[in-house]
């Protein structure tokens, strides 16, 4: 049986696991942190639960289609609920909740702009194309050659994808009022750039976002985690936990094996695995190596130089996705005037982006995103309680990560969020935890620290991004954010399911 070594549990390695588990493959899964998930891992501290990174479902039927292949479901392993309204924007002047409903929606639209609803329906009638063959065709490619592209429909609907139009420029056709285009460009910051800098191929996620809908898996994200983990197992995948890979041997340019350094004393999986000693190093013997963690520590880390693809020059010219200002917060009161998901664009949202990505400091008047799942699940909270999650996006690179400045920003999310409610928070804070770049860098061994991989721009689509088959070592290959097709949980199955499909037909 051919053995298949995949380093990390986040939702690409997790995808890439269970596809070649299912292929025939003997699959070991080291893992650095003590808990699968990567970014999406879960804590509870206090009575509260908090998912770590990921908030957002969208796309149900990517995740549908993923258990499927497995012949199950994805109510094998966890319960959805569509969120109604789907979420609530706070503008400086206005707070709109967004209807789920599609008929409510389009009323929105005509009460904000005139012929609005005439107008969504046309946008989202092209956004529906591209979500058809992008999700079903451009995405499922490992671009590692433009011949991948030689697809009669792709060729024949090159123009209607808009791949060499921009986002904003798109929403602008369409739309003046600036409210309605803020919505509308939103969902690309998800792909980590500007919307003048994406692709108008990704009002895809327009036609994701408001006809598939915002929807929420009960007991949090961990629970897709949770589902896939399980499915693995089932499988006949063996994790390791705790179990940091320190180098890929390579010998006359293939990898044979994998070190590990085990940092705890014993494994949580105990059915399959030894009881280990405090940092032993340990070699794993593979036919085939997927690394889903972080590309760039993979390449410039793990392996000697002369196996490596990409010089240092190269990955400093790489447009990163943001970073993230993250704040888990446990209040002994119920708040309102809150829905589970809120986005705070009442500040300069031009601004704030091009601090992101332009001059890359720090924000000076930041917008924000305000997760509060407990107003959802009642699990995730004590009774009376609330659990909430803010993100403010940053540049990846930044430095001078310290307590002082998370509290500074912390500070004026809060105050802002006050004077909007009407109701004081700071005096109901019985749980306080800060995550930055410094703590996405010791955990995921992450490249600038940034949260969501490569901005997916134009010029890193497709076969421009890292490649997910290594130049230098035939059987290493990669999987994740920072490789095809890009960031967010969905591209993350696809990816690992795109990896796993070529590993398993270059080595039947």
């Amino acid at each position: 049986m051919k053995q298949a070594i995949v380093i990390g549990s986040g939702f690409s390695g997790l995808s890439a696991a269970c596809f070649l588990a299912n292929a025939g493959w003997k699959v070991t899964i080291l893992e650095k942190n003590s808990t699968p998930g990567g970014r999406a891992r879960q804590f509870s501290e206090a009575g509260f639960t908090f998912d770590m990174g990921p908030s957002w479902y969208w796309m149900p039927d990517v995740f549908e289609r993923f258990f499927n292949q497995f012949n199950k479901k994805v109510s094998d392993y966890y319960e959805l609920d569509r969120l109604n309204p789907s979420y609530k924007i706070f503008w400086q002047d206005d707070e709109i909740n967004i209807p789920a409903d599609f008929e409510e929606l389009k009323n929105l639209f005509n009460s904000l702009e005139e012929n609005g609803a005439e107008k969504l329906e046309q946008f989202l009638k092209e956004a529906e194309y591209k979500y058809r063959v992008g999700i079903n065709k451009l995405v499922h490619k490992p671009g590692l050659s433009v011949l991948e592209f030689a697809d009669t429909d792709l060729i024949k609907g090159v123009f209607k994808l808009d791949v060499f139009a921009n986002m904003s420029k798109h929403v602008a056709k369409y739309f003046t009022n600036p409210k309605l285009k803020q919505l509308l460009e939103f969902p690309v910051l998800f792909l980590g750039a500007l919307p003048k800098n994406i692709p108008a191929l990704y009002s895809l996620m327009n036609y994701a976002d408001l006809v598939g809908g915002t929807w929420y898996p009960k007991k949090g994200m961990y629970s897709i985690v949770d589902g896939m983990y399980q499915l693995a197992v089932e499988l006949g995948v063996e994790f390791y936990f705790d179990e940091e890979v320190i180098e890929i041997v390579v010998e006359n340019g293939r990898a044979n094996q994998v070190k590990s350094k085990k940092s705890k004393a014993k494994n949580l999986d105990q059915k399959n695995n030894e009881q280990g000693t405090m940092n032993a190093e340990v070699l794993y013997k593979a036919d085939v190596i997927i690394a889903s963690s972080d590309y760039h520590h993979t390449e410039t880390k793990l392996l000697e130089p002369k196996y490596q693809t990409y010089t240092a020059k190269y990955w400093e010219s790489r447009v990163m996705a943001p970073s993230c200002l993250l704040y888990y917060v446990g209040l002994n009161k119920k708040l309102n005037n809150l829905l589970h998901h809120n986005l705070f664009f009442d500040t300069d949202f031009d601004q704030h982006g091009k601090e992101i990505y332009d001059s890359k400091v720090y924000p000076t008047d930041p917008m924000f995103y305000l997760c509060a799942p407990s107003i959802t699940d009642e699990t995730v909270a004590p009774k009376g309680f609330e659990n909430l999650f803010f993100l403010i996006p940053i540049a990846s690179g930044l430095e001078n990560d310290t307590e002082e400045l998370r509290k500074k920003y912390f500070d004026v999310v809060v105050e802002r969020l006050e004077k909007r409610i009407g109701e004081s928070i700071k005096d109901a804070i019985v749980y306080y935890k800060s995550y930055a770049t410094s703590n996405f860098i010791e955990d995921y061994n992450s490249f600038k620290g940034n949260a969501y991989g490569l901005a997916n721009t134009l010029l890193q689509t497709s076969i421009l991004k890292p490649s997910c088959r290594s130049k230098k070592v035939e059987n290493l290959f990669y999987t994740g954010q920072l490789t095809v097709p890009g960031p967010g949980i969905p591209p993350s199955l696809i990816s690992g399911e795109v990896v796993a499909g070529l590993v398993n037909n270059l080595y039947k």
